[in-house]
């Protein structure tokens, strides 16, 4: 059976306590992933920190980003082993993982070596008192070892999204992957050490939260910031830990966001957008739209035209040709996103369509599967409409007016993500200005250029990642002074 160690000092690592990971598909055992306890943490950061001292601490910014570009180039060399990994771990369609996670995986590293080369830093040349004069300058120094965090629902891209810049600064890593998805991060240690990174730079904790791997790093006294993307909950007790130390932390936290579509709107465009939004990677994406606001004049038409497109939604194995939705992650979460459909049902929602369980054949009647499913007719009250299911479901409301639309989309303690769909080109840059989101699109939905501002407001997040925003988190900057 397939074992997935623990990765430290550049060496693969197993311990005396295993738990199973399975393939969402049908909940079949793909292998044995090995629980690091305080003694591999402690181990880890240890080898993180002893490595800032060796040869990654002396390697010029032009080596690091040369070795950099080799480990993109290795993962595309090894981008199958990557993509098969992934889709084993999370049971998401290949088209989606071939075309997103494996390839903005590895351009992660040549994005952020390309910033840091060639981001400046400041520099002013100042009187002193006696008459003379002197200059300052700016310094980007690593902040040290950094505690990376991973979620499940894009594991490599969301790893390296973090691990990325973190190397490009100069720092070393720990990360803590997703009990639920462990192959990936695991297979970068072979990357790493294949391109010569030396030991201890990248290192990889394999375990739970609380009383296990998570709990340790996210505490451990010599790690000096902790960067996380997942549940407002796991943030805030991740935010108690930081505090003992004082701790940098940046977080992408969870969202409900808004898409909000006028009835000037392109309109075929707006269903296709929504229909992304909602029901991508089986609603497992944290930009995703789990609200929609439609104006009255064209509200029950595109009710309708969203009910065609879920339903046409092919629901299946990766491997199928038209496969556009996976199973949930677990069976624990596909109880929970099962329990917010029967509390819409209870608090009186008008199911358009889904709310259930597909009908599954054979081995796949075992995996994690659920309906994408469309709701109307709740009070913004509603559990559905208040809270983050994490699923393919959607709940549609009509609005009259600009003013009362934006109003909806706010009134939420989330503010991650919305999507407006407007041809007037005035009224598109007046809601986004006082939409109260970190990232608002207009005509199109997970549009990224990776050197733009990415995070949460409220309770979405801390900081900001992409471009020079991460190399704000992951560096200190020093001043110099030199009187002249």
């Amino acid at each position: 059976m397939k074992q997935f160690l623990n990765f430290i000092h550049g060496e693969f690592v197993a311990t005396g306590k295993t738990f199973p990971n399975r393939a969402p598909v049908d909940n079949r055992v793909l292998g044995l992933v090995h629980e690091a306890g305080r003694a591999e943490v402690d181990a880890a950061v240890a080898s993180a920190r002893a490595a800032l001292k060796g040869d990654w601490g002396r390697l010029s910014v032009v080596k690091r980003v040369d070795m950099l570009y080799a480990v993109a180039d290795e993962i595309n060399r090894r981008f199958d082993d990557f993509l098969q990994a992934e889709i084993a771990d999370t049971g998401k369609p290949l088209s989606l993982a071939s075309h997103i996670d494996i390839p903005r995986g590895a351009a992660n590293f040549k994005v952020f070596a390309d910033i840091i080369k060639n981001v400046p830093t400041e520099s002013f040349e100042m009187v002193t008192p006696d008459g003379g004069s002197a200059i300052n300058y700016g310094l980007r120094t690593p902040l040290g070892v950094i505690a990376v965090v991973c979620p499940w629902n894009l594991p490599l891209l969301l790893m390296t999204w973090k691990v990325g810049p973190a190397l490009a600064c100069g720092n070393t890593v720990v990360v803590k992957p997703s009990e639920e998805t462990p192959a990936t991060a695991t297979l970068l240690g072979e990357v790493m050490n294949r391109v010569g990174v030396p030991p201890g730079v990248y290192n990889v904790v394999h375990g739970f939260g609380p009383a296990s791997a998570g709990e340790f790093l996210t505490r451990h006294p010599d790690v000096d910031a902790i960067t996380f993307t997942g549940e407002t909950g796991t943030g805030e007790a991740i935010m108690g830990a930081a505090a003992k130390g004082v701790r940098k932390v940046s977080f992408e936290l969870g969202g409900k966001n808004a898409g909000i579509v006028f009835d000037d709107a392109d309109f075929d465009q707006a269903v296709a957008g929504i229909t992304r939004s909602a029901f991508e990677n089986c609603g497992q994406v944290c930009l995703g739209t789990e609200r929609v606001y439609v104006q009255r004049g064209v509200f029950d038409t595109f009710v309708a035209a969203l009910k065609i497109k879920a339903e046409a939604l092919k629901v299946g194995p990766s491997e199928q040709a038209g496969v556009g939705l996976g199973p949930l992650i677990s069976a624990e979460h596909r109880d929970k996103v099962l329990g917010y459909y029967r509390k819409a049902v209870e608090e009186g929602a008008t199911v358009v369509t889904g709310g259930g369980v597909p009908a599954m054949s054979g081995a796949l009647a075992e995996g994690h599967w659920v309906q994408p499913t469309i709701w109307t007719g709740l009070p913004e009250s509603a559990a559905v409409v208040r809270e983050e299911i994490f699923g393919p479901c959607v709940h549609i409301a009509p609005f009259d007016t600009e003013e009362e639309v934006i109003a909806l989309a706010n009134a939420t303690d989330y503010g991650l993500a919305t999507t407006v769909w407007t041809q007037n080109l005035g009224r598109a840059h007046r809601v986004a200005r006082q939409v109260e989101v970190g990232i608002c699109w207009i005509n199109s939905w997970f549009l990224r250029d990776l050197r733009t501002a990415f995070g949460g407001a409220k309770a979405s997040g801390i900081g900001r990642e992409g471009g020079v925003h991460s190399l704000e988190f992951y560096t200190e900057l020093r001043n110099v002074c030199v009187k002249l």
